[in-house]
């Protein structure tokens, strides 16, 4: 009998043990399942749809404008193609720094209304004045490039400030002050300027 009991306790504990060993072994949870090894990852992400997958929302956005993009080509007058020529495009409301038909710079630009209109033509630079003022209007033309009599191609402070809401007294206006001194810098007595619609 001694044995017996013996036996059995021996039984009893060892079926506790494995019951406690179940409980401390449960069935494999969702995030035990899911976990892999480093080397499992790299051959995961290694497939063409994992990698897919993988591409963060930033870098699809990053990409697909890039590819989409085309810059325009911008074909400015025959007239403008060879040496210095201030080119300005009624048309494009450009103002265009060509030389040797490469374009240095681009300005936007505003022209004369029906009263008083910007003439067309092919025209030279006959004067250059940095802090110009009317003596008709007296406004002040900065960086004035006169080409066809009292007209000029200089920056504008109303056109930077109304835009396109109103028209000049004939002059080429331009908007963008650092550009304009860039050209006014650039251009010389003796180079050509063309208007063309």
């Amino acid at each position: 009998m001694v044995r017996k009991r013996t036996t059995t306790a021996a039984l009893v504990t060892g079926l506790a043990m494995m019951g406690t060993t179940l409980f401390l072994a449960p069935p494999a949870t969702a995030q035990t399942r899911t976990a892999v090894t480093p080397a499992a990852r790299t051959a995961t992400a290694a497939t063409p749809a994992a990698a897919a997958l993988a591409a963060t929302p930033a870098t699809r956005v990053a990409t697909a404008p890039t590819a989409a993009k085309k810059a325009k080509r911008v074909v400015v007058d025959k007239r403008c193609r060879t040496g210095r020529v201030v080119c300005v495009s009624k048309k494009t409301r450009k103002v265009y720094w060509v030389v040797n038909g490469k374009i240095k710079l681009t300005l936007d630009a505003r022209f004369g209304g029906k009263r008083t209109p910007t003439r067309n033509g092919k025209f030279k630079v006959y004067r250059k004045s940095r802090n110009h003022v009317s003596s008709l209007y007296h406004t002040p033309m900065p960086f004035s490039l006169f080409f066809s009599g009292g007209q000029a191609v200089h920056y504008s402070p109303d056109f930077a400030r109304r835009g396109y809401s109103r028209t000049s007294h004939g002059c080429v206006n331009t908007r963008q002050y650092s550009k304009m001194r860039t050209l006014f810098n650039a251009v010389r007595v003796g180079d050509r300027v063309v208007v063309y619609k």
